[in-house]
C-alpha cells in the first residue's frame, strides 16, 4: 500500500469518528448549573440512545408549561416513571434557556431517587 493510499484511508476514517464523538457533546447544557422542577410527567419516551422525559410544570402564573429533559437509558427501565406520576427533576439546562435540560436525579413520589444512570443514591452516576 502506498502512502497516499494511506492517507486517503486515514482520513476517511477520522471523519467518520467525528459523528460518533459528536453524539455525546453535552455542549449545549450549562453543567455548572442545577435547576430543580417538580411536576408531572406528561410523558416518557423509551427509545435510543437516549429518552425524554416530558414534565409539565407550573410557571409563575400557575400556567402549566412543558419541559424536555434528555437522558440515558442506562440502569433505567420502560416502566421506571409513567405518565401521571409526580416527580422532582434536577437537571443541568439549556444554555439558551429554552425549557430543556439533561437529567441529574429523579425523586419518585415514594421518595426513591434515581440517577442519571439510574442508580438510586448516587445522582451523579456516569451517563
Amino acid at each position: 500500500m502506498n502512502a497516499r493510499a494511506i492517507a486517503i484511508a486515514s482520513a476517511a476514517v477520522s471523519l467518520l469518528a467525528v459523528p460518533a464523538a459528536a453524539h455525546h457533546s453535552f455542549a449545549m447544557f450549562d453543567q455548572q448549573k442545577v435547576v430543580t422542577l417538580t411536576g408531572t410527567v406528561k410523558d416518557f419516551e423509551w427509545v435510543n440512545p437516549h429518552s425524554w422525559i416530558y414534565l409539565m410544570v407550573a410557571d409563575d402564573n400557575g400556567a402549566p408549561k412543558q419541559w424536555a429533559i434528555e437522558m440515558g437509558r442506562i440502569g433505567w427501565k420502560a416502566d421506571s416513571i409513567k405518565p401521571g406520576d409526580n416527580v422532582t427533576i434536577e437537571m443541568n439546562p439549556l444554555k439558551d434557556g429554552t425549557r430543556g435540560g439533561t437529567i441529574v436525579s429523579l425523586t419518585l413520589p415514594d421518595g426513591k431517587k434515581l440517577g442519571r444512570a439510574g442508580q438510586t443514591n448516587n445522582p451523579l452516576g456516569p451517563d
